[in-house]
């Protein structure tokens, strides 16, 4: 073959050669077809990876070296029992999936954080630094995003809790989402941006492009770019965040804040860009305001306090979520932040989960109103809401 090719073209080449060659050997229709989509898969998509990429059960990929590949279903991890032909194969895919995204990823930058063109988080690491081979994981992208009916169909929350974020996102309450690894901060994020108002402009800023925000119009969505092979034209969420505050927003949503970046977020929040959403890391909402401020801490030197009442001035609602030990995701608490006394960052707790008991390995319980309501109204008074609306939280 030479030139380009379609991929018709390329099947049916691949189907008269499976065809020629398979008169030597008794082999099947199927395994036909399963060795035609093989190499096809191989020439053409990502070689054994496309298999699990199409099925819709799979969450996570983790490839730990050309044989060991593991899969997550349902939250449980099991080994699959196909690998890759050789070490350079499996680099040659790191290779490809990294170039999808404009991603440079080599002996001397072996590291990267990249997508897939449906929006798939990947992550890849390259020998030196990986000693058992090249490892990439891949958290699946929904092909159908998640929403907050189906989140309270799954137990994540519950439709009181619900009702309640619905009012804090209309009335523009600056709403900060935390958790640990894989506790499903971006799709809690993508499910809550279903109450932001169809006629309102909003700029989405990540490092690799994930939120699935479809019924907002006027949508701006920005995504950082690393430094090329001379590490110039490096793009971060920094340079983003402060062009966007040039740009008219309604809302500016960060994906995830790990850095410097996190003053820029806090003082966007603070002069006049309500309702801005943003997610981090964090093992609490005490937590993460701990490691907000030490985020800050990177970028600028200030003193403890100033940096506590920024935050607490910027920061209305934190979304605390979590992964049980049955392996479900829940939302875990819902806290009002009130301010800062004696030192300490204050909070209101509005929801908070309550375990019952546990049943054939499932962890039972809800989320519960603690009875507390909001303490900061004024925001949602200027949205046209009431002192009655306030008993969602009591």
């Amino acid at each position: 073959m030479s030139g380009d090719i379609t991929d018709v073209a390329l099947k049916q080449v691949i189907g008269e050669c499976v065809q020629e060659e398979s008169g030597l050997y008794m082999i099947s229709i199927r395994q036909k077809e399963e060795l035609e989509e093989s190499v096809f898969n191989a020439i053409r998509r990502l070689d054994v990876l496309q298999e699990l990429l199409e099925d819709d059960t799979i969450t996570e990929i983790m490839i730990n070296g050309k044989d060991d590949i593991f899969l997550e279903r349902n939250g449980h991890i099991t080994k699959w029992d196909k690998s890759f032909e050789n070490e350079e194969r499996l680099e040659d895919i790191a290779q490809k999936i990294a170039s999808l995204s404009n991603k440079i990823v080599n002996i001397s930058s072996p590291i990267a954080d990249t997508r897939l063109e449906d929006g798939s988080r990947v992550s890849i690491v390259l020998p030196p630094v990986a000693l058992n081979g090249p490892i990439i994981t891949i958290r699946k992208f929904y092909k159908d995003a998640l929403t907050m009916e189906k989140l309270i169909e799954t137990g994540s929350l519950t439709q009181e809790a619900a009702d309640f974020l619905k009012m804090a996102v209309k009335s523009k309450y600056n709403i900060f989402i935390s958790g640990g690894t894989g506790s499903g901060k971006t799709t809690f994020l993508n499910a809550l941006s279903e109450f932001i108002d169809n006629d309102e402009r909003v700029i989405t800023i990540e490092d690799a492009a994930e939120l699935q925000i479809n019924h907002v119009k006027n949508l701006v969505r920005l995504e950082a770019r690393d430094a090329n092979i001379e590490g110039k034209n490096e793009v971060t969420i920094r340079d983003l965040i402060r062009a966007s505050l040039r740009m008219r927003p309604d809302r500016i949503i960060v994906g995830e804040v790990r850095g410097k970046e996190t003053l820029d977020m806090v003082q966007a929040m603070s002069t006049g860009h309500d309702g801005s959403l943003s997610t981090g890391h964090g093992n609490s909402p005490k937590d993460m305001m701990t490691r907000l401020e030490t985020m800050i801490l990177m970028g600028i030197d200030m003193p403890v306090a100033a940096i506590r009442q920024q935050l607490t001035s910027a920061i209305d609602i934190i979304i605390h979520l979590g992964r049980l030990r049955d392996k479900t995701r829940r939302v875990l608490q819902i806290a009002e932040v009130v301010g800062v006394s004696r030192g300490e960052v204050k909070f209101n707790k509005l929801f908070e989960f309550a375990e019952n008991a546990e049943s054939n390995g499932r962890v039972l319980g809800e989320l519960k109103a603690t009875g507390n309501k909001l303490v900061n109204t004024q925001k949602m008074y200027f949205a046209g809401y009431g002192q009655e609306d306030n008993t969602m939280a009591g």
